[in-house]
């Protein structure tokens, strides 16, 4: 496998900006691709608020927060991704836009170059399938905020080569972030033991057991969690939230993971959290 220079990064949202950032801070020449210019623009306005932060902070000098950011290229033609020596998609939570963008990205791409999904719950090996390169095909998935998060999710799919797996395990390393190894499994690990913890927070705001702010009292003074479960989920987005709980729903079959009716509701409503405004607490 080739020595990684440009990395490709497929969607500009809130992980996507992020996994750039990081990427173009270590040195790294990255090229964000979006569908839309509006989209584009959001995310590289992120990233470059993002950093000059952390220059506010001390975290970084200005100096390199300039070079940084010359290293980002957006793009709205995804055929410019077959320049790139790696790429990672992180579009939306949803496994037919993820499949018809790796399907294309296969065609586009020389066949030695690895295919990563930042996914947080769909299968590795199902989206491995939908290429000719199943074995370069490996789920890298970061955490929110990406440029803070330590944690990278490294998930092995059924096909996926070891040489894979040490390459992106080491890329991992090389951005700062601590890998941690991973079976393909509805929800991984992370999604998995976190998702269950939220939609039952949100069943005992459903029935009445407390309001939202007395739950996440409970976990923040309680459990010592740096922030309750139903903040933690309006931060992630309960749309999607939604999506990952119907991932596990469906991947696993067990009513156990069945989506808080109230959930449905609010994300039927547009209430998503943060990103829209109200969700359990309104911002």
């Amino acid at each position: 496998m080739s020595e990684i220079l440009l990395v490709g990064v497929v969607g500009a949202g809130t992980m996507g900006n992020g996994i750039a950032h990081v990427f173009a801070q270590r040195g790294y020449e990255v090229r964000i691709c979006e569908v839309e210019q509006r989209f584009l623009q959001r995310g590289l306005e992120t990233v470059k608020r993002n950093m000059e932060r952390e220059a506010a902070k001390g975290k970084v000098t200005e100096e390199e927060v300039i070079a940084a950011l010359k290293r980002i290229e957006g793009t709205l033609d995804r055929r410019t991704l077959a320049e790139c020596d790696f790429v990672i998609e992180a579009a939306t939570e949803r496994f037919e836009l993820k499949a018809e963008i790796f399907r294309q990205l296969d065609d586009l791409l020389p066949e030695k170059v690895i295919l990563a999904s930042n996914t947080s719950s769909i299968s590795i090996t199902r989206l491995a399938a939908q290429t000719k390169r199943p074995g370069q095909v490996v789920g890298m998935h970061f955490f929110n905020p990406v440029p803070i998060m330590k944690l990278v999710e490294v998930i092995r799919g059924l096909a996926t080569s070891p040489a894979t797996f040490e390459v992106v395990k080491n890329l991992a390393t090389r951005l700062g972030k601590t890998p941690i190894e991973v079976k393909d499994a509805p929800g991984f690990v992370s999604n998995r033991v976190l998702m269950p913890l939220l939609n039952e927070a949100m069943f005992a705001v459903m029935e009445g057991v407390a309001t939202p702010e007395a739950i996440d009292e409970v976990f923040k003074l309680g459990m010592a969690h740096p922030m309750g479960p139903l903040t933690l989920a309006d931060f992630i987005g309960l749309d999607v939230c939604l999506d990952i709980m119907r991932v596990l729903q469906g991947g696993f079959g067990d009513p156990k993971y069945r989506p808080c009716p109230l959930l449905v509701r609010m994300v039927d409503a547009g209430w998503l959290g943060r990103k829209s405004g109200r969700g359990f607490f309104l911002y």
